[in-house]
């Protein structure tokens, strides 16, 4: 009896030693990748973080693929497809989900906006749950008569081996820029953390990767599944070239046919190319998914457009990120011309990458007329402060034609204020939220719903 005791004391003092080393672990993020790629020295970093930052990944793997085990790996049930990059993920995702919806498939969506099990729609928290609730929803979805689903794969999820377990039938990469630097640390860990993803497919899947990204060589270089390229600039195996564009949508040849859609800009032919790629190594005709196409919409928050009574559009987009922006205002470049002004309203968020605030700033001052700096989600941080860190990256030329305003609704209604005929006013960073982080505290908040008050297209809350 004793010795039971003993035994009894000893496992729990060892899963109090541990949870305290994971505590510490967790303190530093992805230690074993910061110290090969950043250079630190080994022996800087104390030997029980050592150990965890080695034990804690094959933690999270096993939990994950037990829990698919527990319940029955679902996602063997049904044709599961994952997209990963910095941009594109929620809008081909989406697509592809209601690509395969108008085609008569029963469909599963897993994504920022919202999850989808057929009809039904539920809103998201993260972007790519926990194992549990992951296996938990394709379990769902097998039994609900899914054949496919698709989802978004964020490089949090791959770091915390949250969709190993699952398999793949396809995985897709859309592009890398500069993001989650305040999680990852270094651009190295980031790519590597998206990388991870195409390490974890199976041979008999398909990696479909842009290759007008100079990263996707590298995302695949370990790859066991068979490699597919699309590109909307050079050769590859699936190509396509923007024939028209306005404010109604474009016109695109994908592989030598051409298609009407209602989506603008280089990078929405992008998403939409790989969503077509998708359909095509998923098995379907390119005449069917050419003939559904132009019944596609715009994904809510991605160039969400809000045409107001006094004449001028806003569009409410989720660019949070330079390259993001520069996309997103070249695009509506590309349908404005030399009509009208374009009005910008942007921030960054709190507690997160700094790095990127000035270029963010930048970027919204060198393709606009005006530019609005505001809150997006400041968390724990002086919303001033960030906005002065995006000041930083501007010269007093510049600055002359921005204005700052803390408070995201009056930032909101100054924008309507300047609004003319004619002109476009692009709201930044948020896109399909509703709701704003500050001191923890997630208060509701919508740009859509913000700007169709101001303009008088409903009634105040």
């Amino acid at each position: 009896m004793l010795n039971i005791l003993l035994i009894v004391l000893l496992a729990m003092l060892t899963l109090v030693a541990t949870g305290m080393l994971f505590l510490q672990y967790m303190r530093r993020v992805n230690i074993e990748r910061d110290l090969h790629f950043a250079g630190e020295d080994i022996h800087s970093v104390p030997l029980s973080m050592r150990i965890m930052a080695k034990v804690v990944p094959v933690l999270r793997t096993a939990h994950s693929k037990v829990v698919a085990w527990w319940y029955g790996h679902p996602s063997e049930k049904l044709k599961l497809v994952g997209v990963t990059g910095t941009n594109g993920k929620t809008t081909t995702a989406t697509v592809l989900y209601e690509l395969f919806r108008k085609m008569g498939h029963r469909c599963g969506l897993i994504s920022t906006v919202c999850i989808c099990i057929n009809d039904e729609k539920q809103p998201a928290v993260i972007t790519t749950p926990g194992a549990v609730q992951l296996n938990r929803l394709i379990d769902r979805m097998a039994k609900e008569g899914c054949e496919y689903v698709f989802m978004e794969c964020s490089s949090h999820g791959l770091v915390h081996k949250r969709v190993r377990g699952l398999h793949f039938a396809g995985g897709i990469f859309t592009n890398l820029t500069r993001d989650h630097l305040d999680y990852h640390r270094t651009f190295a860990n980031y790519r590597n953390a998206k990388k991870s993803f195409f390490d974890m497919l199976p041979p008999q899947a398909f990696a479909l990767v842009n290759s007008d990204d100079d990263n996707s060589l590298s995302i695949v270089s370990d790859c066991k599944a068979t490699v597919k390229t699309y590109s909307i600039q050079h050769p590859a195996d699936f190509t396509a070239h923007v024939l028209r564009c306005d404010k109604e949508g474009m016109r695109l040849e994908i592989v030598g046919r051409e298609v009407d859609v209602h989506f603008i800009g280089r990078f929405n032919a992008s998403n939409l190319l790989a969503v077509y790629a998708a359909a095509v190594l998923l098995g379907k005709k390119p005449d069917d998914i050419l003939a559904a196409m132009p019944l596609m919409r715009n994904v809510p928050g991605r160039l969400q457009p809000v045409h107001t009574p006094q004449g001028w559009t806003a569009l409410v987009d989720y660019a949070h990120t330079p390259d993001a922006l520069q996309k997103v205002l070249t695009a509506i470049h590309e349908v404005m011309g030399d009509k009208g002004r374009l009005i910008t309203l942007c921030g960054a968020s709190g507690n997160r990458d700094k790095g990127k605030r000035p270029l963010m700033a930048q970027e919204a001052v060198r393709q606009s007329d005006y530019v609005i700096l505001t809150s997006d989600n400041p968390r724990f941080e002086d919303p001033q402060e960030i906005i002065n860190d995006m000041l930083a990256g501007l010269d007093e030329t510049q600055k002359k034609k921005v204005v700052s305003i803390i408070d995201r609704r009056e930032a909101v209604r100054k924008a309507c204020e300047m609004a003319q005929r004619g002109d476009v006013v692009l709201l930044a960073g948020k896109g399909h939220e509703d709701y704003q982080n500050i001191n923890g505290l997630h208060l509701h908040f919508s740009d859509k719903e913000t700007l169709m008050e101001i303009c008088g297209m409903i009634k105040s809350q």
